[in-house]
C-alpha cells in the first residue's frame, strides 16, 4: 500500500490519518524497528521514518503515529469492489476514528497534523473496468465521498494541519510498463480532480492549514534521475533488500524509496512552516 488512506497522529506525527508534528527523527533504540515487516515493501514505510514511530505503543514513539491506514484501500466500497475481502475502504477509516478514537487519543489542534493518501487502488483497480463510460461523473463521485469523510475527520476534531497527497506514476511499475496508457489517463484525471477538491476543502474550512506534496512528481523525479539516487534497476523489481532496485514487487516500491520519500516529505513540511513565519 505506500499508505493509501487515512492515519492519525497525534502531536507530532502523520500518515493517512494522522495527527501529529512532521519532522522525523532517527529511530529510537527503544523499538525493535528492523523486525517490522508485512508492509507492501516488507519493511518500515514512509509514515514511520517520517514520524519515528516505528513499532510498539504508538504514545512512546518520538512522534506520535495514530495510523487508520489499511491495506489495499479503496475509498469507498460502495462505489468500487474492495481492493481484498477484508478491506476497511477510507470512508470506514474514518467512521472508526470518529467511534473509536476521537475521544480517546490527544489531537491537539496546534501539534497535529492529518495526512491523507488515497487513490492509489482505485485508478488501479479500474483499469479493467468497462461499465464506466464518464471517467470525469467517475472521480468526482469518488473525491464527493473521499471528501464527505475528510469533513467528517474535520467536524469530529482534526482540525489541525492537513497534508494530501496525490497519486504517483503507477504506469512505471513492474506490473504496468509495457501497456501504461490507460492507467495514466486515470492517475492523470484523478489527480487534477483530486487538486480542485482540495482547493474546495481548503476555501470551506479557512481555519484549517491545508498542505500538498506532489508524490507524482516527485516519483517521475527519482525514475527519471535513477542513477542520482543510487537505483540500477527501475523497471524490474526485487522482493529483496538488494538497495539498487526501486521496485520492491510489481506495485510496490522498496523500503529505501520509503525513506527516500519520507525525508522529501519533511523538507517539503519544513519549507512550508519556514514560510509561513
Amino acid at each position: 500500500m505506500l499508505l493509501r488512506s487515512f492515519v492519525a497522529i497525534p502531536a507530532i506525527a502523520l500518515a493517512t490519518i494522522l495527527t501529529g508534528i512532521v519532522v522525523a527523527k532517527e529511530p529510537s533504540s527503544e523499538f525493535d524497528w528492523r523486525s517490522i515487516e508485512y508492509t507492501s515493501s516488507d519493511g518500515a514505510n514512509w509514515i514511520e521514518y517520517l514520524t519515528g514511530c516505528f513499532a510498539g505503543n504508538p504514545a512512546l514513539c518520538p512522534r506520535k503515529l495514530w495510523n487508520f491506514a489499511f491495506a489495499g484501500a479503496d475509498i469507498d466500497g460502495n462505489i468500487l469492489p474492495l481492493h481484498h475481502n477484508f478491506t476497511v475502504p477510507l470512508v470506514d477509516q474514518v467512521k472508526q476514528w470518529v467511534t473509536n478514537a476521537k475521544d480517546v487519543i490527544p489531537h491537539p489542534v496546534k501539534n497535529t497534523l492529518t495526512a491523507w493518501w488515497i487513490g492509489i487502488n482505485d485508478t488501479g483497480d479500474t483499469v479493467s473496468n468497462t461499465t464506466i463510460t464518464d471517467w470525469t461523473a467517475f472521480w468526482n463521485a469518488e473525491m464527493t465521498s473521499y471528501f464527505s469523510a475528510v469533513q467528517s475527520a474535520y467536524d469530529n476534531g482534526l482540525q489541525g494541519a492537513y497534508l494530501f497527497i496525490n497519486v504517483p506514476p503507477e504506469e512505471r511499475s513492474p506490473a504496468n510498463i509495457n501497456s501504461p496508457d490507460t492507467i495514466k489517463a486515470h492517475i492523470d484525471l484523478y489527480n487534477s480532480i483530486l487538486a480542485d477538491y482540495v482547493a474546495t476543502f481548503a476555501k470551506t474550512n479557512p481555519a484549517a492549514s491545508v498542505l500538498t506534496f506532489d508524490a507524482h512528481s516527485w516519483f517521475n523525479q527519482v525514475l527519471d534521475n535513477a542513477a542520482a539516487y543510487g537505483f540500477t534497476n527501475i523497471t524490474g523489481y526485487c522482493t529483496c533488500t538488494d538497495p539498487s532496485y526501486f521496485w520492491y514487487n510489481t506495485g510496490h516500491p522498496t523500503e529505501r524509496v520509503h525513506r527516500l520519500l519520507a525525508a522529501a516529505i519533511e523538507n517539503r513540511l519544513e519549507m512550508l512552516r519556514l514560510d509561513s513565519q
